[in-house]
């Protein structure tokens, strides 16, 4: 789950990680209170939505007085922030931050992320922050540093040294560097984070560092004991198919092509995939419908595949080794009944209860073609959306 940067901050705040004052503003009305209680001759106003990149697409608006403040709130507040990390229609605008401008000596990257092949929390450092740390890395790998932390020690002294050195920091401000460190892996397991960013940390004019940005994303699988955190989504910020998808304990991506995919598995689901693009065509989504599988489910699945207009076709590839073919056969039959659905289903069903599950789509009488392997399904499907 994303955070907004306004809440990552408010986390970062209460681990002690140094941030900007900042105030919330949800209406243009707002504006001159939050100016007055800032106190200061320059802000930057940005636009709270769930992605990167807001500078380059508009969504950060310096502004010198109180009027130019009022502008820039007016401006964004209930336009969509279309960025180069989401879809045309963009994110919508419903609030934004506003801080005081700081006097900036020196920014850094700064960024702690789970790397699965260590099976370890990384630490990611540059000298070099304020800019697209995946084109620094592409183009100047030598310029971002990773830091490994083990899990069975957690921060130790010689990673704040290391950051420091890396960083460049001397006296207090390596120290500040060092507390840093340990404020932020704290948080990032206290919170069951998935990635923490700062880009960029700042060493001011007055030699103290500052997150001037901040990026929080939580493991969905931790929403059990993450509750408060979780109560933070903001449904808005996602697809309002994916958010239904969520609701649903779906896993749910758009895609751009017109073949919808209902699979079980996230690797069959990309090997599905992949052997439909070899046959020629393109996936309209990616949709897992993992184990433990009800017939409301499925059926839920279906109806979110089919509210894409773009779908002319529907592959169900289901292996029935983590969920019954015959409950999936018996969703796809609920959900074309409901749905009235007008595009070709191909199945291919194998695994636990198949037969039952074929037996079921043949007794249905429903148009569904029957694919014997994958292979066969995939390439029935591209001819059917052709």
């Amino acid at each position: 789950m994303n955070l907004h940067e306004f809440q990552a901050k408010a986390l970062f705040r209460s681990a002690g990680i140094p941030v900007p004052p900042g105030e919330l503003i949800t209406g243009v009305d707002d504006t001159a209170g939050a100016w007055a209680r800032l106190g200061t001759d320059t802000v930057w106003i940005k636009a709270q939505v769930h992605s990167g990149g807001r500078g380059k697409a508009g969504g950060v608006v310096r502004a010198s007085d109180a009027a130019e403040a009022e502008a820039a709130v007016a401006r964004l507040l209930g336009a969509r922030l279309v960025t180069g990390q989401g879809g045309p229609e963009g994110f919508p605008i419903d609030q934004v931050l506003m801080e005081p401008a700081a006097a900036i000596a020196r920014e850094f990257y700064f960024g702690m992320l789970v790397d699965r092949a260590r099976a370890s929390v990384v630490m990611v450092i540059s000298a070099e922050g304020g800019m697209d740390i995946e084109e620094l890395a592409r183009d100047r790998p030598a310029a971002v540093v990773t830091l490994p932390i083990h899990p069975a020690t957690g921060v130790m002294p010689f990673h704040g040294r290391r950051v420091a050195q890396v960083l460049g920091l001397r006296g207090d401000p390596a120290r500040a560097a060092a507390r840093l460190v340990a404020d932020a892996y704290r948080l990032f397991e206290s919170s069951d984070a998935q990635l923490l960013e700062i880009n960029p940390l700042v060493l001011t004019s007055d030699d103290r560092l500052l997150a001037l940005d901040a990026k929080l994303v939580i493991d969905d699988s931790a929403a059990y004991r993450q509750r408060e955190i979780f109560g933070l989504r903001d449904a808005r910020q996602r697809h309002e198919a994916e958010e239904r998808a969520h609701e649903h304990d779906l896993n749910y991506i758009r895609l751009d092509g017109s073949i919808g995919c209902m699979v079980n598995g996230a690797g069959l689901a990309m090997a599905t995939m992949d052997l439909i693009q070899h046959h020629g065509g393109q996936p309209a989504n990616f949709l897992d419908v993992g184990g433990g599988t009800t017939v409301e489910r499925v059926a839920a699945a279906f109806k979110l595949i089919l509210s894409d207009p773009s779908v002319r076709a529907v592959l169900v590839n289901i292996f029935g080794g983590i969920v019954r073919c015959d409950l999936i056969a018996e969703g796809i039959i609920a959900a074309i009944r409901e749905v009235q659905v007008q595009v070709p289903v191909v199945v291919r069903l194998e695994g636990t209860n198949a037969e039952a599950g074929r037996a079921a789509l043949a007794a249905s009488e429903l148009d569904i073609v029957a694919a014997a392997d994958l292979d066969q399904a995939a390439r029935a499907a591209v001819e059917a959306a052709a």
